[in-house]
């Protein structure tokens, strides 16, 4: 039996406009999603993923080209995709459980499908870089979902935080000792699918204009990593902030949003924004050490959930 885990995302700068081309900043986070393997003398395949509510989902290697349950379409799609591309056919165990809630938003598609990966590379002898698992990750991420930039998918694999560019073409670690972020949940689930659809349709009727809205975006990143490897949180705040404009400039953001963020600038944070696709899920917020119990707080008040995350986890890895 093999056993891999890996962490959960939380994009910092750089939503949205990383599906156009440009680059993003995101970081790793310490809720993982845990994958266990073993193989199987016969050709069938039997997942159990109780967070997913699926208790011995039974596929033969044969249907793997099928159509698959929603809650088990990244694992067997993973598994397919691996196979086919190594050339390999067996019989499998899977079992996978989480440490974070789906509704979260952290990313819990792209953790399983690393997992699930790495874990088949390790149990068929398989060598594969990060990159060879990046990329056979970001496949499988398209496959089901068609839209994406693969950012979920490198902070998974790679870990820490990572200045990155669609579909992998620059995967770059950020030197970052802290990241005094706050994280707060909205309550409401995002669609990311119909998000980033959304900015596509958007893009298609105004071009011009949210293409520079997008190459604003490209320079407030470019300027945030130096902030953040300087460790430079008012200038980080005050990008925080343009982004967030930006944001809604395209029409990502919601009122749910907007009270968090409003709530956690009148407590004292340098700056905030959405987090992701935005409607719903998160939002980030950073301050100094005098302020941030303020900042926890007032997100809360204002009816948000605090969430007591770690950032620069540790990307995908083999258990013992």
């Amino acid at each position: 039996m093999v056993k891999t885990s890996s962490p959960g995302k939380l994009m910092l700068f750089g939503d949205h406009s990383v599906v156009h081309g440009r680059p993003c900043i995101v970081t790793a986070v310490d809720y993982r999603m845990n994958a266990s393997l073993s193989e199987r003398r016969d050709d069938i395949i039997v997942l159990n993923a109780p967070d997913m509510n699926i208790e011995n989902y039974v596929s033969s290697i044969k249907d793997l080209e099928k159509p698959q349950p929603k809650q088990a379409r990244f694992v067997l799609t993973s598994v397919r995709n691996f196979f086919d591309k190594y050339g390999i056919r067996s019989g499998l165990d899977i079992e996978t459980k989480s440490e974070f809630r789906v509704e979260y938003g952290l990313g819990s598609s792209s953790a399983v499908t690393a997992s699930v990966l790495k874990g088949l590379s390790e149990l068929f002898d398989v060598r594969m870089s990060n990159k060879d698992l990046f990329d056979l990750s970001y496949k499988t991420i398209l496959d089901i979902q068609e839209v994406g930039s693969g950012f979920d998918a490198a902070a998974t694999i790679y870990g820490g935080s990572l200045y990155f560019v669609t579909g992998g073409r620059v995967i770059e670690p950020i030197k970052a000792k802290e990241l005094p972020i706050i994280v707060g949940h909205t309550g409401v689930k995002a669609d990311t699918s119909k998000m980033v659809k959304m900015v596509y349709q958007r893009l298609a009727e105004e071009p011009e204009r949210i293409n520079r809205n997008f190459d604003e975006s490209a320079k407030i990143v470019d300027r945030a990593r130096r902030g953040i490897e300087e460790g430079n949180w008012k200038e980080v705040g005050m990008l925080m902030d343009q982004n967030q404009v930006l944001l809604r400039e395209i029409g990502v953001s919601s009122d749910v949003l907007e009270n968090l963020i409003t709530a956690a600038k009148k407590a004292g944070a340098y700056g905030a924004k959405l987090a992701g696709a935005g409607g719903g899920d998160c939002m980030i917020s950073i301050a100094d050490k005098k302020n941030y119990e303020n900042v926890k707080n007032a997100i809360e008040d204002a009816g948000g959930k605090f969430i007591d995350v770690k950032l620069n986890a540790d990307g995908v890895r083999i258990e013992k």
